[in-house]
């Protein structure tokens, strides 16, 4: 990590759930998920601070399809009080399905937040559970770590990159951008991941691509 700028203290990266599970041959694959551990690998030589978020589900999760005996994959129901989408299991705790895959540079990443812990309630965000009823604690460490601009790249472009993005612009006040090319949608309607860009950049997020980054912080 030493060829990172030691003046951009105040700027960090987020890499949302680069997880196995979430790569095309995955439980819950995002199209074009394997294009995103490069792109990610390359923008953390430009950041001094780099966090991740980390789907860790126990076996009985609420959301996963499979602990409701009535329930189908996509099927919503009340969890908690909640509407929960259900799902096919993934990123069980422990499981090879749960870990960064093997082409993500961990070794660059300087935090992990482990999110979804709870049975009883799904945690799209890096930041919050679904109810906002807890945090993770990403909030509080960036805050601790005096950050105010934050850029934002994972999976899924239409789930969690776009709740996280939505909670560090609405929540956390941060200047947020989004790398468009370093992000892949799941897409469960056409369209999806275009109303998710639209939806974020309307919350004040702003879209940039991954070589405006690097040229960005390399001015810094």
């Amino acid at each position: 990590m030493d060829s990172k700028n030691p003046e951009s203290t105040d700027t960090a990266l987020l890499l949302v759930d680069l997880q196995n599970d979430f790569m095309p041959d995955g439980a819950l694959p995002a199209a074009g998920g394997d294009r995103v551990p490069p792109v990610a690998n390359r923008l953390m030589e430009h950041f001094e601070l780099v966090v991740a978020s980390q789907d860790w589900h126990p076996p009985d999760h609420g959301s996963f399809a499979s602990n409701h005996p009535e329930g189908r994959v996509g099927d919503v129901i009340d969890l908690d009080g909640l509407d929960q989408i259900l799902w096919p299991d993934h990123c069980v705790q422990g499981t090879e399905g749960a870990e960064f895959v093997p082409k993500l540079n961990t070794d660059g990443i300087d935090r992990v937040f482990q999110k979804g812990t709870d049975p009883a309630i799904d945690s799209y965000s890096a930041f919050f559970d679904n109810g906002h009823r807890k945090p993770t604690g990403l909030g509080d460490f960036l805050q601790a770590n005096g950050i105010d601009r934050l850029f934002v790249a994972g999976v899924a472009t239409d789930y969690c990159v776009k709740y996280s993005v939505l909670d560090s612009c609405r929540r956390l006040d941060l200047d947020t951008w989004v790398v468009v090319d370093g992000c892949a949608g799941v897409e469960n309607e056409s369209g999806d991941v275009d109303r998710a860009f639209a939806e974020m950049r309307d919350a004040g997020a702003r879209l940039v691509d991954s070589g405006i980054v690097e040229l960005m912080m390399s001015d810094n």
